[in-house]
Formats: structure tokens, sequence, C-alpha cells
């Protein structure tokens, strides 16, 4: 499909988001009992999928070792093996522990960054080793309650194939569409994500998609010719 000639209006924006919500209903994401679970979840589900996170997390479970304390203290050879099944284990193990670190310092983030504005509050996460956009903005929607809209591969995929963004589209671009057109809601940024990733994993395949039956089949976008950039 084409690329969009200018972003999907507020309108169109919302009525993705009601099609979707119709046909998968509220996601309840993001699965965890607390938002230090998220924060290590938000580390370990980079390139993997969420089962190998799911069995990740409940390796550090069975050992107790979910939490600040024991993640810090542990050898960084024995957090690798905890993780394992999350892959990269060595690369995530080194993330996981600054990433813990920070909130070790910062006490109960969830609580002490209340009052951060939020575009400090992600500079300041996308300073630790191994926190790039999409962690960072995972971090402060799903562990921190903050309205900072998740872009990932399925935004990107969907909104490519259905014209409403380019394909070489950056983050930036494709998060602002969103958050210059829906007010700032954590509640609904974090609906809207997770039903596009329902629609990714369904429907939006990266091999053999089934446009035939996607439910955003006939919502409406503009064509442009190849290597359009959105406009702001």
């Amino acid at each position: 499909m084409g690329a969009a000639k200018t972003p999907p209006s507020r309108r169109t924006l919302l009525t993705i988001y009601r099609r979707l919500l119709d046909r998968f209903g509220p996601r309840g994401w993001w699965p965890a009992d607390t938002p230090f679970e998220v924060a290590v979840g938000a580390v370990l589900t980079q390139s993997t999928a969420w089962a190998n996170v799911e069995q990740a997390i409940a390796a550090l479970k069975r050992a107790r070792a979910l939490s600040p304390r024991r993640l810090l203290g542990a050898p960084i050879r024995q957090v690798a093996r905890w993780i394992r099944p999350a892959g990269y284990f060595n690369l995530k193990a080194r993330r996981l522990r600054a990433l813990v670190a920070w909130w070790a310092r910062r006490g109960d983030p969830v609580i002490t960054t209340r009052r951060q504005p939020v575009a400090a509050l992600r500079r300041e996460l996308l300073m630790i080793y191994g926190v790039g956009p999409e962690t960072a903005d995972s971090l402060l929607l799903y562990a921190l309650g903050r309205p900072a809209f998740v872009v990932d591969a399925y935004t990107k995929r969907i909104f490519a194939r259905h014209g409403w963004a380019p394909w070489g589209a950056s983050y930036e671009e494709l998060q602002g569409m969103f958050t210059r057109r829906l007010p700032p809601r954590a509640a609904q940024y974090n609906e809207y994500h997770a039903l596009l990733v329902e629609l990714g994993k369904t429907f939006c395949a990266k091999r053999r998609p089934r446009c035939h039956a996607c439910p955003l089949r006939g919502v409406g976008a503009v064509r442009l010719e190849a290597g359009a950039r959105m406009v702001y």
C-alpha cells in the first residue's frame, strides 16, 4: 500500500481505536504484578517474543530474585542465568542491572517521579545503558503510568501497510502522529498500543498478513509517492 500524504486525522485515529476495541476488547496490558516487574519485562522483551520473557520472569520469581536488592546483589553471571530464556542474556543482564540501579536510586519511582515532567523523565531514562526510545516509553507508560505513546514494529507495519505513514518513518514521527492528535491520557495510550500489538499478532503478520479480514479494512488513507515524509 502507499504512504500517507499527511498523518491520519484525530477522527481517523479514534476510528482505528474503536474498531480495534470492538474487535479485540480491552487487552489488560502490561501483564505484571508490580510496576517493578513491568520495568524488568521492558528490558527483557527487547528483541524477543513475550513468551520468552514470561519464562525469564518466572525464573526470577522462583529464585525470589525479582527485587532491586536481589538483582543488584547477585553476580552478573547469575542474573544472566536467571534471564536466559529471554535471549541475549549476557547483554540484557547488564542492561537490567543498569535500569535496576536507577530504580533503586529513585526509591519508588512510581511515587518519586510523579511530579517530574514527562519529557524530563524520558530524557533521564534514555541516559540509562540499554534504554532506547521504545523501552523508555514502555517504562513511562506501563511502569510509571505516564502518558507516553509506545511505538513498536507492529505500529510501523500496520500504519505503513494501510497508507497512514511512510515505510521509513522514524520513531519520533510515528509517535508524534498520535501525541499531536490525541489527548495525553495514559489509559488510552496503554490500550491503543496493546490493541495495535494484538492486530499485528493476529492479522498484520510480517509474512502472510490476513489483509482481507483486517478489522481496519476500509478505513481511508491518502496515497503518496514512495519516499515522501510525514508533515506536522
